[in-house]
C-alpha cells in the first residue's frame, strides 16, 4: 500500500515532539482525539484543558497545536484510506516516530477505528442534504412584444437541511425544456458513475 503518512516538514517537526511524550500520557491523548474526530469544527480539548496539557507534555502551545493536528491528521487519513493497524504502524515508523509511540497509534486505531470509519460513514460530508423535490410546469403563452408564443419551463424546489438544524431551505431553480434535457443528462452520468461503484 502507498504511503499514507508523508514527511513533510510539519510532520518531522510533530514527530520530534511527539517522540518526547510519555507513552501513557499519549495514550490518553490519541483516544481522546480520535473520540472527537467526528464532530466536525468541535475542538479537541478546552482552552483550560489545552493550558493544562501544555504543562503536563512540557510544550509550549504552538508546539501542542501542532500535536493535536498532526494526531488528528494521521487519525483521518487512517479513517479515509482504511488502513491496517500494522500498516499504519510501520508507516509511523518510516517518518521517525519511535515504535512505542507508533505502537499507541496503531494500538488505539485497532481499538476504535472500525467504530470511527463507521460514524464517519453515517456523516454528512456536504454542508446541506437534499430532503425533498418538488416541481411545477410553467407555460408563457405570449409576451408584450409577442402575441403568440410558446415557452415552457420547469421549475424544481429543493428542499434543503444541515445536519445541526432542523430547519429547510428551499431553493427554486427554473430550467428551459433544453436546460432540464442537460441537467437529467448530468444526473444520468453520475448515476451510472454511483452504479459502477456499488
Amino acid at each position: 500500500m502507498a504511503a499514507v503518512i508523508k514527511e513533510t516538514q510539519s510532520i518531522k517537526e510533530a514527530v520530534t515532539f511527539i517522540n518526547t511524550i510519555d507513552v501513557n500520557k499519549l495514550s490518553r491523548l490519541i483516544s481522546r482525539i480520535i473520540q472527537k474526530l467526528h464532530l466536525k469544527g468541535e475542538r479537541v480539548f478546552s482552552e483550560e484543558e489545552e493550558n493544562k496539557l501544555q504543562t503536563a507534555l512540557s510544550l509550549d502551545k504552538q508546539a501542542l497545536n501542532l500535536v493535536l493536528e498532526t494526531s488528528a491528521f494521521i487519525l483521518e487519513q487512517a479513517v479515509y484510506h482504511n488502513v491496517k493497524p500494522a500498516s499504519l504502524q510501520q508507516q509511523l515508523e518510516a517518518v521517525h516516530l519511535s515504535p512505542d509511540k507508533a505502537e499507541v497509534f496503531s494500538q488505539t486505531w485497532a481499538t476504535a477505528g472500525p467504530e470511527m470509519v463507521e460514524r464517519l460513514r453515517q456523516n454528512i460530508f456536504a454542508p446541506k442534504k437534499l430532503e425533498h423535490v418538488g416541481w411545477q410546469l410553467n407555460l408563457q403563452m405570449a409576451q408584450s412584444s409577442r402575441a403568440k408564443l410558446k415557452s415552457p419551463s420547469a421549475v424544481l424546489q429543493l428542499g434543503l437541511s444541515t445536519e445541526d438544524s432542523e430547519a429547510r431551505e428551499n431553493v427554486f431553480v427554473e430550467f428551459s425544456h433544453q436546460e432540464l434535457l442537460d441537467f437529467y443528462n448530468k444526473l444520468e452520468i453520475v448515476q451510472g458513475q454511483l452504479d459502477s461503484l456499488t
